[in-house]
């Protein structure tokens, strides 16, 4: 715990303008950055937190076990072009107060601008109140905070790699942060905390705790957690620490576009309302995974149908397996209906390129070199967005735009229908998670010239 008397740089403003900039970026880019290299800056101002120590020792250990460099520094010098040029992402660990002079952090900035990855850990909230750039990149400022004491952590997305190796709920001690604003509306939230487990949060029942975004041309990944020394030997914060690093280098994609508006169609802990169409099945796992086995079948949303939408599940495949999702179906338990008049989104490593992953399935081919740039590898999570208006039918993967189709086919018209998860065969195992659903307002079609991302 802080002391009571310690000092906080007043605010100039109150909102956060997203990609606001106080000074131009450089007119020439930067030549390409190293993607195994990261810096760790831990300079303080004001309040310094004795957990530093601990924290730059794990992130040099996790670094090495995850293939990258981590160079640690207080000198604020180093934010110069060339220095930061040699990053793929720098490390904000507990800074506090007034940390970087104008000079420095118009480099940070062209550094951002240019592709460059940031991380905040803990009180890097506290840091820089009066330079408007850093104040969106880190996406709030601290307030205040109560007493060290245990809260339950709400796990909102569970495929971004921060998050993915964490269960619904996360229980642990730590010194919790109240911010000055909430980020909600402009940073997609990874985690929050449940102010009714402990005492003195004062963000009103909606307590974001990490989040992500893609701010300015590049990444930032924020959490709040990271006090105490014990905090850096928690194997559970430690992969936390290591997702969040590498979502922000580039090693690791993850949809970070602020998530608003949704509601569960399976939200991990019952299957009401689907039901299971042709052969096989899938398992629910205590962890709220849906896993495929046998087949050819599918697992489909029967309590009713949907219209113009947006449809986001997270999806893991565990080699060269084959699944998809099915969208304007009519229903039946006839598996072939779906796939006869419905739309599949395909999900598969290695087949043709209109039957790969983020195709229309044998109708129209994702953009490749898209998909392949925004795409984990088997093992890893992936989140789809399947967003239908009228006939038109959009695909990103991993906040990716990839796919961009228009049905022409009034049998398998896509403003009326249902949802499924296939199972495709014995040989085939792919996990989903999380399926959830935004309607959309029913308008004229749209169409690719005059609607954009």
């Amino acid at each position: 715990m802080r002391p009571t008397g310690r000092t906080v740089t007043a605010v100039v403003g109150t909102a956060l303008l997203l990609g606001s900039v106080s000074t131009p970026a450089a007119s020439k880019p930067a030549p390409p950055r190293h993607t195994d290299r990261v810096l760790v800056f831990s300079k303080t101002a004001a309040f310094r937190h004795d957990s530093i120590p601990d924290g730059i020792a794990a992130l040099k250990e996790l670094g090495a076990s995850a293939g990258f460099r981590v160079d640690a520094t207080e000198d604020a010098t180093a934010f110069n072009p060339a220095n930061l040029r040699r990053y793929a992402a720098v490390v904000f660990l507990s800074t506090t107060g007034d940390v970087l002079t104008d000079r420095q952090q118009a480099s940070f900035e062209s550094y951002i601008h240019h592709g460059g990855g940031y991380v905040g850990i803990h009180a890097a909230a506290d840091t820089e109140y009066d330079w408007q750039f850093y104040g969106g990149l880190v996406g709030a400022y601290f307030q205040g905070h109560p007493a060290i004491q245990p809260a339950r952590t709400v796990v909102e997305d569970r495929a971004h790699p921060a998050t993915s190796t964490l269960g619904a709920d996360w229980n642990r001690t730590d010194e919790w942060y109240n911010y000055r604003s909430n980020p909600r509306s402009s940073v997609h939230v990874l985690a929050s905390l449940d102010e009714s487990s402990y005492t003195g949060g004062t963000m009103n029942g909606d307590h974001p705790i990490a989040w992500c975004q893609n701010y300015a041309g590049g990444r930032s990944f924020y959490t709040g957690v990271g006090h105490l020394p014990s905090a850096y030997a928690e194997p559970a914060l430690r992969q936390h620490l290591l997702g969040g690093l590498r979502w922000a280098t580039g090693k690791a994609q993850a949809d970070c576009r602020p998530e608003n508006g949704y509601r569960p169609l399976f939200d991990g802990t019952s299957q009401a309302g689907w039901r299971q169409a042709g052969p096989g099945t899938f398992t629910l796992s205590d962890d709220g995974t849906l896993t495929s086995s046998g087949g050819m079948g599918m697992l489909w949303y029967a309590d009713r149908s949907f219209g113009a939408y947006s449809l986001k599940l997270d999806w893991k495949a565990q080699g060269d397996d084959n699944s998809g999702v099915f969208v304007g179906f009519p229903p039946s338990d006839d598996p072939w209906s779906a796939v006869d008049q419905g739309y599949e989104i395909q999900i598969d490593a290695t087949d043709a390129p209109d039957r790969t992953t983020g195709a229309v399935y044998g109708f129209k081919s994702a953009d490749v070199k898209k998909r392949d740039r925004a795409l984990n590898p088997p093992g890893e999570w992936n989140t789809y967005e399947i967003r239908v208006e009228g006939e038109r039918l959009r695909i990103w993967l991993n906040g990716v735009r990839i796919n961009d189709f228009t049905n022409t086919d009034p049998a398998r018209s896509l403003r009326d229908g249902h949802i499924g998860i296939q199972n495709h065969g014995a040989d085939d195992q792919v996990s989903f998670r999380d399926i959830r659903i935004r309607e959309l307002p029913v308008t004229a079609p749209a169409t690719p010239a005059a609607t954009g991302d």
